[in-house]
């Protein structure tokens, strides 16, 4: 990838940093790598306790970048037909004619993805998986970019439904979003009034997004020596004793591209070993399947994978 493109992803990076800041006080690393998974064209999954801005974020996201952006609001009684759409009799022409559904933009927010049923759930599936979606038999691509910020509480279990393993796969990275520090809390009631009345612009087009959300991503250089490391670290999820199912072949691709993501947003055209460890965790954990026993001591998919990159030689 040329300097000028290295510069241009970087570019955009920081403006939408600059720009979502306004409403989001802190999170700066945890914006840095969702601004990477945008960039490789990855979804996300945020989780959090309710209030920590999980939704807001999202938005402030969505509304940086220059796309169409939709709202799902997952509840109980969501239907498949409500997220992809369905066809309608349209008496005017006496003949049925689609009704596309909210899934059809680029920037796709499902709040509160685990409080829809699985059935529902997995309407989703075919969508972050092949960027399209088929309705009674006519299968249509979706926008692109097309990216899914799904949004989930992952204390409360009353009234919500376990995401499917098959589709936490398709999650490229999964974002804790935790409470802001002391500090944070009192520079956000400080700036109360301008954060609740900030507009955010977009920072760039659609024109240029479509250039680089995922292309730049494939110019990014990896070396066979970055490779090994990220197959050692996927192999010893496999064999750790507390780890009942370990990283899949699609969790070695994933942290390569997460890695190259997180490159990109740093202003480099090539991955080092620091940007594996800062993505592992994100990309990995929530693709483990740890043991009962495991479970019942306390350990934590994180923890697991934080021990798997200790424990690994760094090239």
């Amino acid at each position: 990838m040329s300097t000028s493109q290295i510069a241009q992803v970087k570019d955009v990076s920081d403006k939408i940093l600059t720009e979502v800041s306004k409403v989001i006080v802190g999170k700066t690393q945890e914006l840095k790598l969702i601004i990477a998974c945008l960039f490789a064209g990855g979804h996300v999954l945020l989780e959090g306790v309710p209030g920590v801005a999980k939704t807001s974020m999202a938005k402030a996201l969505a509304n940086s970048l220059g796309l169409k952006f939709d709202r799902i609001q997952f509840t109980p009684d969501l239907l498949p037909s409500d997220i992809i759409g369905t066809y309608v009799f349209d008496q005017k022409v006496s003949d049925f004619k689609i009704r596309k559904g909210p899934v059809f933009g680029n920037i796709i927010l499902a709040d509160e993805i685990n409080r829809a049923s699985p059935k529902t759930q997995s309407a989703l599936l075919e969508a972050m998986q092949e960027r399209q979606v088929t309705i009674e038999g006519t299968t249509m691509p979706l926008p692109a970019p097309f990216i899914v910020l799904a949004t989930q509480n992952p204390i409360e279990f009353e009234g919500t439904y376990p995401l499917p393993e098959a589709q936490i796969d398709r999650f490229l990275m999964r974002v804790e979003i935790g409470y802001p520090t002391r500090e944070e809390t009192m520079q956000m009631l400080k700036n109360l009034r301008s954060i609740m009345e900030t507009k955010i612009k977009p920072v760039a087009d659609e024109k240029t997004l479509q250039s680089l959300i995922p292309s730049a991503i494939w110019n990014v250089n990896v070396d066979d020596s970055i490779r090994g490391y990220i197959t050692d670290i996927v192999e010893a999820t496999r064999s750790n004793p507390a780890v009942r199912l370990g990283g899949s072949p699609r969790a070695a691709t994933s942290l390569q591209v997460g890695s190259a993501g997180i490159a990109l947003v740093e202003g480099r055209s090539y991955v080092i070993p620091d940007d594996v460890k800062k993505v592992a965790p994100n990309v990995l954990a929530h693709r483990l399947v740890l043991r009962q026993e495991a479970i019942l001591d306390g350990l934590t998919q994180s923890t697991i994978v934080k021990q798997v990159v200790q424990s690994t030689k760094v090239p």
